[in-house]
């Protein structure tokens, strides 16, 4: 039997978010494989929507990698972000002649997952 190497990471996730993934994808693209502090960066001057979202998330997952599994905060990136789509929440708007239009609130699930650098 072969050992595993036990790979150190440390993971956020947010289920439900009312935002759509495809917002959320926009700035995960950004912050890929960039060292959290330069993610955090990135996220507080980035104007979208999904960036204060992105941003207590990954806050979240930082204090999850230093009290959870003794990890520095400087060697920290993000080695994985990704929004899934969650359940669409559907609803009804009135239009012309009785007729009317489903309005489709959209939700997503976040998950951020960190790793120590090797250098």
């Amino acid at each position: 039997m072969q050992e595993q190497a036990t790979i150190n990471e440390a993971r956020a996730q947010l289920k439900f978010a009312r935002i759509s993934a495809r917002k959320v994808k926009i700035v995960a693209d950004l912050v890929r494989g960039k060292k959290v502090d330069e993610a955090l960066a990135i996220m507080k001057f980035t104007p979208k929507a999904s960036s204060p979202i992105l941003e207590k998330l990954l806050k979240s997952a930082i204090a999850n990698a230093e009290n959870n599994h003794d990890m520095s905060h400087e060697k920290l990136y993000i080695s994985e972000i990704y929004a899934n789509q969650g359940p669409t929440l559907k609803r009804i708007r009135p239009a012309a002649k009785g007729s009317a239009v489903r309005i489709r609130k959209r939700t997503t699930h976040i998950t951020i997952v960190l790793r120590e650098c090797e250098d």
